[in-house]
């Protein structure tokens, strides 16, 4: 988690970001899961109540370690096709995410990442 929250490299030193899967917390993490326990044990789903924000919020941070100022650019490539193919929650995290350009496609990725090498 400490490289979700705590690594700050600004500008061209880093124009790459991977998420190689989602960050829900670990079913082992003590306050995540007595919450998610709570709304299960009222009718709820607990996933959805507690795991899914949690995994938004440090979506958003990990991505966030790319964009650290106005001037900076780079690719976020998150490796985890829940992301798209998630019905339930998948749109929920793209939508807690920066406006950013959107793709599916690797060869778009690299293309991307090819044009900022090159400028």
């Amino acid at each position: 988690m400490s490289l979700w929250q705590g690594v700050d490299v600004p500008g061209d030193a880093c124009q790459l970001v991977v998420i190689d899967r989602l960050p829900f917390p670990r079913p082992d993490e003590p306050l995540a899961a007595a919450r998610a326990a709570a709304v299960d044990a009222s009718g709820g789903s607990g996933f959805a109540a507690v795991s899914v924000p949690i995994a938004a919020v440090r979506l958003a941070q990990g991505v966030g370690r790319l964009i650290r100022a106005t001037g900076d650019r780079g690719v976020v490539a998150v490796l985890d096709s829940r992301l798209e193919t998630a019905r339930g929650y998948g749109p929920f995290l793209r939508r807690s995410l920066p406006p950013f350009w959107y793709t599916t496609r690797p060869d778009v990725a690299r293309g991307a990442l090819e044009r900022l090498g090159k400028s």
